[in-house]
C-alpha cells in the first residue's frame, strides 16, 4: 500500500504518509496567508527566477536544513520527540513567508515565479512531516500521538490559509490562462494544469462564504479523522482476546502459546493468555485454533471492534465524517463525496467504478455459496454438526486445500526465510529485470533497531538511492504494510529517493529461524513494487515524482511485482527449506497456484464488499448522512442494508473491514475514501500486464527496461490510459483478472476492454 494526496498537498507537506497519518488537508481558503513572526522569519523572491530566499531565526534545530547523511537520509539519532512540534510550527511559518513572497512579487505572474516557486516552497515543513509520519506509523508513542492530535488542525488551517488565498490563485490563474502562449515541457504543462485544477477542486472558485465553510469543514475533518485513527488503533492494539486456560489455545505451537502468555502478563493479566487482533476482520491465527469457541470469541472481538461492544465506539465519528464530506461535496455542486473525490482518478467517476465491481457480483455470490457448501461438507465429514461460519471458514478451507491440492500451509512456510526472500527473491528479481544491485549497510541511524538499510545501485553501477526495510509487527506500529519516502526524487532539487517498506510479520522467538508465510512473501514483493515506482522516478518536480499518481493507479506497479514471487527462476533462487536446503518442489508451487483459485468467494469477496461499502458511505447526500449522526443504531442499520443489498453472502463472508475500523477510508480527511475499489481496478491492470510479460518472454531485461520506461519512470506526468497503452500497445482488458480469480473460464471471447473514456465492458463474463 502507498498513499497519495492531492497534487498541491504533496507540495505543501511533501509526504503522502504524513498526509494520511497527520490527517493533513488538501484544502484552500480566501484569507491572507497565516501570519508569521516578522522578527524571526522573512522571505524575499527574485522577480525573474522565482527563487525564494528565507532568513531563518537562530537555533532552528535539526529540521531547518538538509541532513548531512548520504542521500539526505534522516539522522534519527539527532532527533528527539521534543523536536517535532516546534519544527512543525517553524516550518509552517517559513512556508507562509515563502508563499507571501510569491503573492507580493511585483513582477507579472510567470511559470517560474509562481508555479515553480510554489513547488519549491515548504521545504522544512516537508522534512519534519515526512519523518514524523514515518515514525508515528511504524513506532509511535503516547507523546507522538499527542503531537499528532495537536498539530493536525494547525496543518489544516495552514494549508487553507495558503491554498484558498484569492491573491495566490489570481497569479496561478493568470499563468494558466496564458498557457497556450507559453513554451513548456510536457511535465511543466502537467504541473501547471494540476496546480490550477487542484486549487479549483479545493475551492478557489467558490464564494467567500462557501470558502469559509470549506475551511471549517477541513479543520473539523482533520481533527475527527485523527480521532477515528487513534480509536481504531486502540481497539486493535489495546483490546486483545484474553483467555484463561492453555486448552483454549489448542492447535498453537508452544512458542505461540508462550508469546500469548507473555503478552497477557505485559498487559496486566498474569497467568492468562492474550491473542492480539490484526487489522482485518479475518484473523490469521484462526485456522490454527482447534477450539471452536475460541475461534468464535476471537472473530467476534474482531468484527465488533469499535462498535460500542466495548468502551471504544467510532460509529458516531464515522457518521460525522460522512456528513462533513457530503456537505463539502455539495458546496462544489457535486451530489456526493464520491463524485467530488474521483475528479483525478483513472476511472473518472463513481459509475465506472461501481459498474466495474457490480459486474462481478453474480459470479462471486455463486462462488461464495458453492464454497460454503464444500466447507460445510468438510465439517460434517469430520463429525461436526454445524454449518460453516466466518470463524470456521479458513480452517476448513485450508483443510480442503490440503486434501484437494495436497497443500500444507505450514510446510510451505518452511521454504521461506525472511532474509532470503528479500535478498535472494525480491532483490534478485529486480536485478534480473532492471539490473539493480543492493548492498546492506549498518552505518545509518534508524527509528527502530529492527530496521534494515541498503544502498541501491542502478543498472550502470551508479547509486540510485537508499532502501529501508522494517519487517516486524510491534504494538507501536499500525496494522498493514506500506511504502513511502523519506526523500523524493527530484531533478529540481537534485535529490535521489530514500524509500522505506513497512510490514507486520510476526517476529520469531529469539533463537528460532525467521520464517514468513506465503502471504507475507507476496506482501514483500508487493511493497517493493511500490519502492521500484519510487526508485525509477525521473521527474523534475517532486509533486509529480514516483508514486504521486492517481489513487486507482498507484497500486498497479506494486501488484505487477507480485508475479515474480512464483516465477520459476526467481523462486528457485530464494525458496529453500530452512533445514535441508532443498529448493521448493515445482509440484508444491503448482499446488499453491491451483489452490489460489479456491476460496475466492472469501479472499476476493471480502475485498469487493469493503470496496462497495466504501462507495455506499460516500454516495450519501448531506441530508442522508446527517440522519446517522447521533444515532449509532442507524449507523449499524445503514451498514447492514448497504452490505445485504450487494447480493453477496455477507453473513458468511463479512467485508475485509467493517465501517468502525475501516482505516483506509476514515482515518484521514481523504485517504482511500471512495477509492478502496482501486485495489480491484489496479488488479485488472496488473493481471493484464502479467499476461503481457508472459506473452513476451517473462523475466528479461528487455521487458523490465520497457516497463521501466513506459510506466515506472513516468510518475504522475501523463494520462494513465495512455501510459498503459504505451506499455501494452492497447487498452486494458479485465478478462485476465476474472480468469485469475476463477470467475470465468480461460479463453473467453467476451468483450472485456476498459476504454479511456472511463467506461468498462465485460460482456457476459462472470455471469
Amino acid at each position: 500500500m502507498t498513499d497519495r494526496r492531492d497534487i498541491l498537498l504533496n507540495r505543501l507537506l511533501f509526504s503522502t504518509a504524513t498526509a494520511a497519518l497527520l490527517a493533513g488537508c488538501a484544502t484552500y481558503g480566501d484569507s491572507d496567508v497565516a501570519s508569521t513572526d516578522g522578527d524571526s522569519v522573512s522571505a524575499t523572491i527574485d522577480t525573474e527566477t522565482g527563487v525564494t530566499a528565507v532568513n531563518l531565526p537562530e537555533g532552528t534545530g535539526y529540521f531547518a536544513s538538509d541532513s548531512d547523511l548520504p542521500f539526505l537520509a534522516p539522522d534519527f539519532d539527532a532527533i528527539s520527540e521534543d523536536d517535532y512540534l516546534p519544527a512543525f510550527e517553524q516550518g509552517m511559518a517559513i512556508h507562509a513567508a515563502e508563499v507571501q513572497a510569491i503573492i507580493d512579487n511585483p513582477a507579472p505572474p510567470t511559470f517560474d515565479n509562481t508555479i515553480v516557486a510554489l513547488e519549491k516552497s515548504g521545504r522544512m515543513l516537508g522534512r519534519v512531516g515526512r519523518i514524523f509520519g514515518a515514525v508515528t506509523g511504524a513506532n509511535t508513542t503516547d507523546r507522538l500521538d499527542a503531537i499528532n492530535t495537536e498539530i493536525s488542525p494547525k496543518l489544516s488551517a495552514h494549508s487553507d490559509s495558503i491554498t484558498l488565498n484569492p491573491e495566490l490563485f489570481a497569479r496561478v490563474k493568470a499563468v494558466y490562462d496564458n498557457r497556450a502562449a507559453m513554451s513548456m515541457t510536457p511535465e511543466d504543462a502537467t504541473l501547471l494544469e494540476n496546480t490550477y485544477d487542484s486549487m479549483v477542486h479545493a475551492g478557489a472558485l467558490l464564494t467567500d462564504a462557501q470558502r469559509e465553510r470549506v475551511k471549517e469543514i477541513n479543520t473539523e475533518l482533520s481533527t475527527i479523522t485523527n480521532d477515528f485513527a487513534l480509536a481504531a488503533r486502540k481497539a486493535m492494539s489495546d483490546q486483545p482476546l484474553i483467555l484463561d486456560t492453555r486448552d483454549e489455545l489448542a492447535g498453537l505451537s508452544d512458542a505461540d502459546i508462550k508469546a500469548a502468555a507473555d503478552m497477557a502478563t505485559e498487559m496486566g493479566h498474569p497467568g492468562k493468555y492474550a491473542i492480539a487482533l490484526q487489522n482485518t476482520t479475518q484473523q490469521p491465527i484462526l485456522p490454527s485454533l482447534d477450539n471452536r469457541d475460541t475461534r468464535e470469541k476471537l472473530f467476534m472481538l474482531s468484527i465488533h471492534r469499535a462498535d460500542g461492544t466495548t468502551d471504544i465506539d467510532t460509529r458516531d465519528t464515522i457518521a460525522k465524517i460522512a456528513t462533513l464530506r457530503a456537505e463539502k461535496a455539495a458546496l462544489f455542486g457535486q451530489p456526493d463525496w464520491a463524485s467530488y473525490a474521483m475528479y483525478d482518478r483513472m476511472a473518472k467517476n463513481p459509475k465506472t467504478a461501481l459498474d466495474f465491481m457490480e459486474q462481478m457480483v453474480p459470479a462471486l455470490a455463486a462462488t461464495q455459496r458453492r464454497e460454503a457448501a464444500v466447507l460445510t461438507d468438510q465439517i460434517r465429514a469430520e463429525g461436526g454438526d454445524y454449518e460453516v461460519q466466518p470463524w470456521d471458514w479458513y480452517r476448513f478451507a485450508n483443510k480442503v486445500k490440503a486434501e484437494r491440492y495436497d497443500l500444507d500451509e505450514d510446510a510451505v512456510m518452511e521454504y521461506f526465510q525472511l532474509q532470503k526472500v528479500l535478498e535472494d527473491g525480491v532483490f534478485y528479481a529486480a536485478g534480473k529485470l532492471y539490473g539493480l544491485r543492493f548492498e546492506r549497510r549498518t552505518d545509518l541511524p534508524t527509528y527502530h533497531p529492527d530496521v534494515w538499510t541498503y544502498t541501491v545501485f542502478d543498472r550502470d553501477g551508479s547509486e540510485l538511492g537508499l532502501f529501508y526495510f522494517d519487517p516486524f509487527q510491534r504494538p507501536s506500529k499500525r496494522g498493514g504494510a506500506w511504502m513511502s519516502n523519506f526523500v523524493d526524487q527530484s531533478d529540481l532539487w537534485g535529490t535521489k529517493p530514500v524509500i522505506y517498506n513497512v510490514l507486520n510479520i510476526p517476529k520469531a522467538p529469539e533463537g528460532e529461524v525467521q520464517l514468513v508465510s506465503f502471504d507475507n512473501v507476496n506482501t514483500m514483493f508487493h511493497e517493493f513494487g511500490h519502492a521500484l515506482h519510487g526508485f525509477f522516478a525521473d521527474q523534475r518536480y517532486e509533486s509529480l515524482s514516483g508514486t504521486a499518481t492517481a489513487r486507482d493507479f498507484v497500486e498497479y506497479p506494486s501488484q505487477v511485482n507480485e508475479m515474480w514471487a512464483t516465477y520459476p527462476e526467481v523462486l528457485s533462487n530464494y525458496a529453500q527449506h530452512y533445514k535441508t536446503g532443498e529448493t521448493i518442489p515445482t509440484a508444491m508451487i503448482d499446488k499453491i497456484e491451483a489452490a489460489a483459485k479456491f476460496n475466492q468467494g472469501y479472499d476476493f469477496g471480502e475485498v469487493v464488499e469493503a470496496a462497495l461499502l466504501d462507495m455506499k458511505w460516500h454516495a450519501l447526500s448531506p441530508a442522508q448522512a446527517k440522519t446517522l449522526v447521533g444515532n449509532p443504531k442507524a449507523v449499524d442499520a445503514f451498514e447492514r442494508k448497504s452490505l445485504t443489498d450487494l447480493g453477496l453472502e455477507v453473513d458468511l463472508v463479512p467485508p475485509r473491514y467493517r465501517s468502525t475500523y475501516f482505516n483506509h477510508i476514515f482515518s484521514g480527511p481523504t485517504g482511500y475514501s471512495a477509492g478502496y475499489y482501486s485495489y480491484l481496478w489496479t488488479e485488472m491492470l496488473d493481471r493484464d500486464s502479467r499476461k503481457w510479460f508472459m506473452d513476451n518472454g517473462g523475466l528479461t531485461r528487455a521487458n523490465g527496461d520497457h516497463y521501466r520506461k513506459t510506466v515506472l519512470s513516468r510518475g504522475g506526468t501523463m494520462d494513465y490510459f495512455k501510459m498503459f497503452e504505451n506499455f501494452a500497445g492497447r487498452q486494458p482488458d479485465v478478462t485476465p483478472m476474472l480468469e485469475a480469480r476463477g470467475l470465468i473460464a480461460g479463453d473467453t471471447d467476451a468483450d472485456s476492454t476498459v476504454s479511456d473514456d472511463g467506461t468498462a465492458s465485460v460482456g457476459d463474463a462472470g455471469q
